[in-house]
């Protein structure tokens, strides 16, 4: 189904690049449907049923679940882990009837037609097959209904002041995810990929991030720092011997060094899918 070179691996075996500590969580907390869905965003009405795939912090999820109703919304995570970590998230916000469950989205667990929208996040440039994880997105889309995915683009990210480090931690992080299966630079691939699924009458488009305010920066560097010297990813390029930690706590000081900088700049380039099956 897909030229992708991880579909070979039979059982679509799981390593979720990024980790779950804390540093990664808080970043994804910050997404919203607002600011990670807006092309669904018009196409949703209240009653629609909604299919979340990779519901991940949770935040998202929670803004879908108000827009259609909570009794309306079920999210698949790729473990009970991570599926606790949506469940948490929806009971900070107060919201309950949402259906949440541990699920692979290669294969998911509902019959032909059950929702009217299926919707994913960042979930694609991780899978091993995401040509099949649309195809299937698409099967249990009724007639009329949504597909959307949005995925990020590793190597079309931009940033000012250029500094070695982050030349280094983008090479590092597209090594790694690429050895976990991954493909880093989704966001170019997932209009084809749409294709190859069978979905039609596809509405290609394309989103960004940007950091350039003290805030944000401040924001952007500790997640990013944090992760590449003492996560889940710095664990795994030591492991393989990719970097040393010497090496990964430079990277961590360039990005100190752009947070403080007054004309510091970060985008993330994401593409961006709506079709009607």
């Amino acid at each position: 189904m897909s030229d992708h070179p991880a579909a070979e691996h039979p059982g679509h075996e799981h390593h979720y690049t990024h980790g779950y500590e804390d540093a990664v969580l808080s970043s994804h907390r910050h997404r919203t449907a607002e600011n990670s869905a807006a092309h669904l965003l018009p196409h949703l009405r209240e009653g629609m049923r909604v299919l979340d795939v990779g519901s991940g912090a949770g935040t998202i999820t929670a803004d879908l679940a108000r827009i259609v109703g909570p009794e309306n919304v079920t999210a698949i995570e790729v473990s009970e882990e991570s599926a606790g970590i949506t469940r948490d998230e929806l009971a900070r916000q107060g919201l309950e009837g949402v259906e949440v469950r541990a699920a692979d989205a290669h294969h998911l667990p509902f019959e032909d037609d059950s929702f009217d929208v299926a919707h994913t996040h960042q979930v694609l440039h991780h899978v091993a097959d995401p040509v099949r994880v649309l195809a299937e997105m698409r099967r249990v889309t009724a007639p009329g209904g949504i597909v959307s995915a949005r995925e990020a683009d590793y190597g079309a990210f931009r940033w000012w002041p250029e500094l070695p480090g982050l030349d280094r931690w983008r090479e590092l992080f597209i090594e790694a995810m690429a050895d976990n299966g991954g493909t880093p630079d989704a966001g170019r691939r997932l209009l084809g990929w749409a294709l190859e699924a069978g979905l039609g009458d596809v509405e290609p488009g394309a989103g960004t991030w940007c950091y350039a305010t003290p805030a944000d920066r401040a924001f952007w560097a500790g997640s990013s720092s944090q992760r590449i010297t003492a996560g889940a990813v710095a664990q795994q390029l030591l492991d393989a011997g990719r970097a040393s930690q010497d090496e990964l706590d430079a990277i961590g000081e360039d990005w100190k060094r752009w947070a403080e900088d007054p004309a510091g700049w970060f985008v993330l380039l994401h593409g961006e899918i709506l079709t009607r099956v």
